[in-house]
């Protein structure tokens, strides 16, 4: 469960902590649609390790000078393009495996 990295563990308190971004920097990444946190059955947010990953990335870059929205869409394409690369490993591996 805590190992994880799509797991919900953190609070928003405890996220910002650890990003060193501010709550209303994280709501701004929900309204975004960089990050979507689980809501608790009370209605708090609950974000993910994965997504404290992506939270941290986007407030350097946005400390660095990047609009918001430009970081986002350059988070956004990076994750689409390590995914796109992690399948293609996988496909040559099964590609070998096979021949």
């Amino acid at each position: 469960m805590f190992g994880d990295d799509d797991y919900p563990a953190y609070t928003m308190g405890r996220a910002a902590e650890i990003t060193g971004a501010s709550q209303d920097f994280l709501r701004r990444l929900g309204e975004a649609k960089l990050i979507t946190p689980f809501r608790s059955a009370g209605g708090h947010r609950r974000y993910s390790r994965y997504q404290l990953r992506l939270a941290a990335r986007a407030r350097e870059m946005v400390e660095q000078g990047t609009p918001l929205e430009a970081a986002v869409r350059i988070i956004i394409l990076e994750d689409q393009l390590e995914e796109a690369l992690r399948q293609n490993e996988q496909y040559q591996r099964r590609q070998k495996e096979g021949a």
